[in-house]
């Protein structure tokens, strides 16, 4: 199956963060500036990077835990001019107040020269060309969510780690999985749910296609789904999203009913022309039904998914505005 929609998530790491050094080739994650610690899930280990302010290292402080999005691209990515960004947004204003916190996908290396990888930065296995195996077989939302947790639980038993001030912030694939770690918390404090949609993953798949007037395409998502519920626990993915994995990310027990069973401060960012930002504005109307006075909605009128404005009606990637995103959610966190 080709790759789905969901491929420009990842287009939000170009250009961002690029370091002016350059690297005969991929090193360790402590040569980029990143602590790495490793724990065992279940039979995985599990790769975790931290990102702190230099000579803060072991400071406690609160823990901000950042979600990726869909599909296998590596944590470190070294083009030509040195280091992708990490992380979406810049860090610097961050570090004097948090460790920032990336998960690695499943069976994906941490570290890796771009010219390695599958336009979008993504990752196939040498030998086979396909995903890895291990990811196929774990790329679902229970095992994330699982997962996550128990990295939350280790975390929190560091010294450096401010036990009482857990952040988690997802987004697109990634808010799915926060916002089922919203609904049994655990140490966390506050959730952050970036560019979802609250009704699932194939629901956005046939807005996409409706929004390029694509009819065909749309009456072939059904199709799709069709051939996903027949075989919901098939994990062969070759080059693109398994039945588990969307049977997951789709499943009743969406979003919106995870929001309406949590207590915890939940902050819900979408720009206005994003796929699921229908879905988003129906969330908030039943939040405001059920009552919940622990959520916060910010709109971003007129940016798409991963935050990029537009030009005579073509995404323009100069208007960049996850730095802007950032600086809002943080605060947000602070105010809660």
């Amino acid at each position: 199956m080709p790759l789905r929609h969901f491929a420009l998530v990842l287009l939000l790491l170009l250009g961002v963060g690029g370091a002016s050094a350059t690297y005969a080739q991929p090193k360790t994650p402590a040569d980029f500036g990143y602590r790495h610690l490793r724990m065992r899930y279940q039979r995985d280990t599990v790769d975790i990077l931290v990102l702190s302010k230099k000579g803060e290292e072991l400071k406690r402080k609160p823990v901000f835990l950042f979600v990726q999005g869909s599909l296998p691209s590596p944590l470190i990515k070294v083009g030509e001019k040195g280091p992708y960004g990490v992380f979406p947004f810049a860090t610097a204003d961050f570090l004097p107040d948090f460790h920032l916190v990336i998960i690695s996908k499943p069976g994906v290396p941490l570290v890796a020269d771009t010219k390695n990888l599958k336009p979008g930065f993504i990752y196939t296995d040498p030998k086979t060309g396909q995903f890895p195996a291990t990811y196929c077989q774990h790329d679902y939302l229970e095992y994330y969510v699982a997962r996550n947790q128990q990295v939350l639980r280790y975390l929190v038993r560091q010294p450096w780690v401010d036990a009482q001030h857990i952040s988690a912030m997802g987004h697109s694939a990634g808010s799915t999985v926060v916002a089922r770690m919203a609904r049994r918390p655990g140490p966390l404090r506050h959730v952050l749910y970036l560019s979802g949609n609250p009704l699932g993953r194939m629901l956005t798949l046939v807005l996409q296609d409706r929004a390029a007037a694509d009819s065909a395409s749309a009456e072939g998502e059904f199709d799709y789904w069709r051939q996903v519920v027949s075989a919901p626990q098939a994990y062969s993915c070759n080059t693109g999203d398994s039945n588990l994995t969307t049977a997951s990310f789709s499943e009743s027990q969406n979003p919106l009913q995870d929001f309406l069973h949590t207590r915890i401060p939940v902050f819900v960012g979408y720009g206005t022309r994003d796929w699921g930002a229908q879905a988003t504005d129906y969330l908030r109307l039943e939040t405001i039904r059920a009552k919940k006075v622990n959520f916060t909605f910010r709109a971003y009128p007129g940016l798409e998914h991963n935050f990029f404005g537009f030009t005579n009606g073509q995404i323009d990637y100069e208007k960049f505005n996850w730095d802007r995103v950032a600086h809002d959610f943080f605060a947000w966190i602070k105010a809660h």
